[in-house]
């Protein structure tokens, strides 16, 4: 473990159409919100677990954010987030575990109408 780090957990989330461009640039966008937030260099970036609801099947968002040329050496994954009466369509969420400085405020993204998922994190 870096000297003076700790292991965080990040999360974000965006709705998005259910279109190839549209997932690969909401992914890019959410990530790079993240990390810039965060004041975070993707070298601290140890994993990133992606949901996604059955109603965007156009592409995976794993494969997304590889497109962009970011992401290369990390362990990407994603699931399919269980359907839920109610609950917000089109949505990717993100849980991001990277090593930030020790008492860092950790800095969630929630954007492109996912706002109201958690707006207690909006930043």
């Amino acid at each position: 473990m870096p000297k003076n780090k700790r292991l965080y957990a990040l999360r974000g989330a965006t709705q998005c159409l259910n279109e190839a461009e549209d997932i690969e640039r909401q992914v890019s966008t959410l990530y790079s919100e993240l990390l810039a937030k965060n004041s975070l260099d993707e070298a601290d970036v140890v994993s990133v677990i992606f949901s996604i609801t059955s109603d965007l099947d156009a592409l995976n968002p794993c494969t997304a954010l590889r497109r962009t040329g970011r992401a290369r050496d990390l362990a990407l994954f994603a699931v399919q987030e269980p359907d839920a009466q109610d609950s917000l369509p089109r949505v990717i969420r993100l849980l991001a575990h990277c090593y930030l400085n020790e008492g860092a405020e950790v800095r969630h993204v929630y954007c492109n109408g996912a706002e109201v998922l958690r707006p207690d994190r909006k930043v």
